[in-house]
């Protein structure tokens, strides 16, 4: 009856990881130099194979211009973020032939090996499996 808090029994509840989102984020976002939005924006990209900006904009509620300056473009200078496909480059030799237009392609953007590691860093902290370290 005098105590703070008492846990509730194990046996009732099946997961419970996410109480230590906020200490994985700031973990993350202190020791590699991302802000929360761009771990956020990774997270939400993280499975997919590429994805251009029109799509994002409107997959992920954002207008596109911020988006590609808030936070595409910054991670892209911080190379965890890369373009998979250029606009002024065609997938196939006859898409070059036949185009009638050579910028009517779009840019794909593509997350860079480091921040798909950076993502599953993540996921391993928040499920228990790494140490979380919480600067100060």
């Amino acid at each position: 009856m005098f105590r703070d808090f008492k846990h509730r029994d194990q046996d009732k509840l099946s997961r419970n990881y996410l109480k230590y989102t906020r200490l994985v984020v700031r973990d993350v976002c202190h020791h590699y130099g991302v802000k929360e939005s761009e771990l956020n924006f990774m997270l939400f990209a993280y499975d997919y194979e590429f994805f251009t900006l029109d799509h994002m904009s409107e997959s992920y509620f954002y207008n596109k211009m911020k988006l590609a300056e808030r936070i595409v473009y910054p991670l892209s200078k911080k190379e965890y973020i890369y373009k998979y496909f250029d606009k002024l480059s065609p997938k196939k030799y006859e898409d070059a032939i036949f185009a009638e237009n050579q910028y009517t392609y779009r840019v794909r953007y593509a997350l860079t090996q480091k921040g798909r590691m950076l993502v599953q860093k993540y996921y391993r902290k928040l499920e228990g499996d790494e140490q979380i370290n919480v600067p100060v």
